[in-house]
């Protein structure tokens, strides 16, 4: 490593803030009126409306791209409350022996995502410090809320839909990883094919969907995967559920990643994926098929405190959500 490509603890300086962070935004977005720039510690928004909606998500990156998952999952947070996202704000911390290039291309992918999801990187913070290992991101999204939306709850007779397929989030995100050891047993193209599942990750134009269509509850799957989603949805409401496991949807490449590493696909990230529940899940479907999103109707709301997954004869009654599959991976590996 070159000592003199090496970043100093402390602050960044406005040379390379200049020159790796700033020069990479290039997205925009109307309603941000004021954001990221030298001295700029405060973005400011107009909205039309009384109603600004903010989540965080944090994350550590083993490479530069990763810095799209809390991106997407923080303005998926926002989404799913019926928030139309308008920009994030990123911190940054990188350890002592990170190079600049590293900085700049992360800001690249961050501004890329910001495009894709058509929003603004508006500020943040980007610091060296001694006291981390890894580059540590925290993201902070911004949206506006047109009214404040009232959050209903899944009610027992309602339909369950999922969107798009359980687990893509951990698949991607392994995918990307570990390339070269996964392709010792799969083609290429197949690991390649599930690494590109993160231009499925975001869930904005289901949740605007969605509102439309008038649905009922609406939850995000993330950490813990369906399974942890699918109580989660019930405890809210206080409700059981049931649920064929043979109709959820969860794409070959998924099911073939879990396999290699030991992972259960339905116990995993599964960022991507909307839950929702509706008194006809079907019109909910063509609905979301008119919009181009893939969802099927993966089971029903009981009147009880039932939360059952239903595989052929067997039956197996979901418990209460415990780690992620790919965290206890990772404290297996110690990496």
């Amino acid at each position: 490593m070159s000592e003199e490509n090496r970043m100093k603890i402390g602050k960044l300086p406005e040379s390379v803030l200049k020159r790796s962070v700033l020069r990479q935004i290039k997205s925009g977005n109307e309603n941000v009126r004021f954001g990221a720039g030298v001295g700029a510690d405060c973005a400011i928004f107009a909205s039309k409306e009384a109603f600004t909606a903010q989540a965080v998500q944090t994350f550590f990156l083993k490479k530069a791209g990763e810095v799209a998952f809390p991106i997407i999952k923080a303005v998926n947070s926002i989404a799913v409350e019926g928030a139309e996202p308008i920009a994030v704000t990123l911190t940054i911390l990188l350890p002592e022996e990170a190079e600049e290039s590293l900085l700049k291309e992360t800001m690249q992918a961050a501004d890329e995502t910001a495009k894709f999801l058509q929003i603004q990187i508006a500020g943040g913070h980007t610091e060296v410090s001694n006291l981390v290992k890894e580059p540590y991101v925290t993201v902070c999204a911004i949206g506006n809320l047109k009214e404040e939306r009232h959050k209903r709850k899944a009610a027992a007779g309602e339909d369950i839909v999922l969107t798009k397929w359980a687990g893509i989030e951990g698949a991607a995100l392994l995918a990307g990883r570990y390339e070269e050891e996964l392709t010792k047993r799969y083609p290429l193209h197949m690991i390649e094919k599930a690494a590109d599942f993160k231009k499925y990750l975001s869930i904005v134009p289901e949740a605007a969907t969605a509102v439309k269509s008038n649905a009922g509850a609406m939850h995000d799957v993330s950490g813990g995967g369906i399974f942890a989603a699918l109580w989660e949805l019930a405890e809210k409401a206080g409700v059981g559920l049931c649920v064929d496991l043979k109709k959820i949807p969860i794409k070959q490449e998924s099911i073939e990643v879990c396999e290699y590493f030991g992972i259960n696909p339905y116990e995993m990230l599964s960022g991507g994926s909307l839950l929702l529940t509706a008194a006809n899940g079907e019109r909910l479907v063509s609905d979301l098929g008119r919009a181009g999103i893939p969802a099927a109707v993966i089971g029903r709301i009981e009147d009880n405190n039932d939360r059952v997954v239903i595989n052929d004869e067997e039956r197996r009654f979901l418990e209460r959500p415990g780690t992620d599959e790919i965290t206890k991976f990772y404290e297996g590996e110690q990496i």
